[in-house]
């Protein structure tokens, strides 16, 4: 007797200024998954928030134009209530369907910041990736370098600022120089980046980055190489070879990464001693469990011209080009290393059930 396939929710779109990355995502992270061991669900949710059931046929518009990709809206809408385990009912019909494994590819706010872990996992589902308070750190710049900083961990100079506040360029250069990157905290996929050398670029730059998060950060800017490393796993987490990231941009924004198909050369492996690839792997396993991530990440670093390392940030659901291919230089190929995050969710959650939840 064949052994049932696992039906498996693909999860993308969502609330964000990052909703055309996640369409992306989700269309690798499908064509990707062993359609012999998985029926596939994919589940996109609108800019408004619906939920939506798809065939596979048609989940996406324009699919093959990253400027044109769109979700489409002619589906089914689908309630999802806590305790379901799993269980998705249509609005309309009331018809119910399950899934049995949960898959975020939600970049951003809405997803990533641990607002949909935390839904699915009082929905009692299994789900892919970090759980919510890993997302929820990972996701917001400040803390996570803040963590990291106390944890021994080196990462660049910055300073942070909520809305409302006076944000003077000349008191930030005597701190950080007076070439800086600014960044919204809560969001990714350079959304929003700017780098100003000058108070009129900082000036546009802030009341941008103001348009996506009521937090903003303003870093130093390192002069340095861009190496990406991937991580994978629960309590023993796995590590990939690291890659390195060469904008032909003057850096690596959104468009370098989305939309110019040579915006950016990929080296993978990276080019690195063995004693740097090696701190660099130890230090992403490090970052990786000082936040609290599990299931997948991809820690980013800047490796400065005297050897040292400091980590830029981490992404608990990464964008797959990067990831995909450092798994693969590592010897796991997309399809068996999806199999691994799959089963990781699985875990988890099994463990998570022994947890008592009554006191005597």
């Amino acid at each position: 007797m064949a052994k049932k396939r696992l039906k498996i929710g693909v999860i993308f779109g969502g609330k964000s200024a990052e909703h055309e990355v996640s369409l992306q995502t989700a269309r690798t992270v499908i064509n990707s998954l062993n359609k012999k061991k998985y029926e596939i669900v994919p589940i996109g949710i609108t800019k408004g928030g619906k939920w939506l059931i798809h065939d596979r046929a048609r989940y996406l518009l324009n699919a093959d134009n990253p400027k044109l990709i769109k979700l489409n809206k002619s589906s089914r809408e689908i309630a999802l209530a806590g305790s379901s385990s799993g269980t998705l009912t249509e609005v309309s019909s009331r018809n119910d369907s399950k899934i049995d494994v949960a898959f975020p590819v939600l970049h951003g706010p809405y997803g990533e910041d641990g607002s949909v872990q935390g839904f699915l996992k009082v929905a009692g589902i299994p789900f892919v990736g970090a759980g919510v308070l890993g997302s929820a750190v990972g996701m917001d710049k400040d803390v996570a370098k803040r963590l990291l900083r106390d944890a021994g961990i080196p990462v660049p100079k910055f300073l942070v600022f909520q809305r409302g506040e006076k944000i003077s360029y000349r008191e930030v250069s005597k701190k950080l120089g007076k070439v800086v990157f600014v960044k919204p905290v809560n969001l990714g996929s350079s959304v929003g980046i700017y780098k100003v050398r000058t108070q009129e670029e900082f000036n546009r730059a802030i009341k941008d980055a103001l348009r996506y998060d009521f937090k903003i950060i303003v870093e130093e800017a390192i002069k340095g190489r861009e190496i990406e490393c991937g991580v994978v796993g629960n309590e023993r987490p796995l590590v990939s070879l690291p890659g390195e990231v060469i904008p032909r941009h003057e850096f690596f924004d959104y468009d370098a990464k989305y939309i110019d198909e040579e915006g950016a050369e990929f080296v993978i492996p990276a080019k690195l001693p063995q004693k740097i690839i090696k701190k660099i792997r130890e230090t992403a396993a490090r970052a990786y469990k000082v936040l609290g991530c599990e299931g997948m990440g991809r820690v980013d670093f800047f490796l400065k011209p005297n050897g040292e390392a400091l980590v830029s940030e981490i992404n608990t659901i990464p964008g797959p080009v990067m990831f995909r291919r450092m798994w693969e230089a590592s010897g796991m190929p997309f399809p068996k290393l999806l199999d691994k995050l799959i089963g990781f969710a699985i875990e988890r959650f099994n463990r998570e059930k022994k947890l008592k939840i009554t006191f005597k």
